[in-house]
């Protein structure tokens, strides 16, 4: 169902987003972003917003597996797509890898970054088995870490990468 209103000059859309492997079905205004449908609507508040112009990365997420500035995408084109965010990486009680390294790496001071690199990361180990530096640094290049602490960032990525390669690795044994 579409709604329009021509005294507010809004128009309202259903989408059907799965975000994090759960289906969102609603009436949204055609305007809202990505980030805005998450954060207000879903309460999913590890999508920050920061520059609100795809310049400091810390709304990034997974759109069917490639990152995305998520305050640059409107919502509705999100509509039948899947969606991966931070919250998502999280397996019951288990943090994913990239988390874990974080953690022990000292990669996240401040922390306000830490959701949009994580999920770029993401993205690069999903599609790279062993990436090198350069790859890790390629992938985080629209994700801006105002405490510097690159050197730990790329060191979790590495490490993490490493992990999940070996996960990779250890094939179910069929019966």
């Amino acid at each position: 169902m579409n709604d329009e209103s021509p005294s507010s000059g809004r128009r309202s859309v259903d989408i059907e987003v799965i975000v994090n492997g759960s289906e969102f079905r609603g009436l949204i205004e055609s305007r809202l972003t990505l980030a805005e449908l998450l954060r207000e609507r879903l309460s999913l508040t590890g999508t920050k917003l920061g520059c609100n112009r795809a310049e400091c990365g810390v709304c990034t997420v997974l759109l069917d597996g490639v990152s995305v500035f998520a305050c640059t995408v409107l919502a509705v084109e999100a509509n039948r797509r899947h969606v991966d965010t931070v919250e998502g990486l999280l397996k019951g009680k288990s943090l994913h890898p990239l988390q874990e390294a974080f953690v022990r790496d000292d990669a996240l001071q401040c922390g306000f970054c830490t959701p949009g690199l994580l999920m770029s990361l993401k993205a690069l180990t999903d599609k790279v088995e062993n990436p090198s530096i350069a790859d890790v640094k390629e992938a985080i290049s629209g994700n801006y870490c105002r405490c510097g602490a690159y050197p730990n960032i790329f060191k979790a990525a590495i490490e993490a990468s490493q992990v999940l390669a070996s996960q990779r690795s250890v094939a179910p044994i069929s019966r």
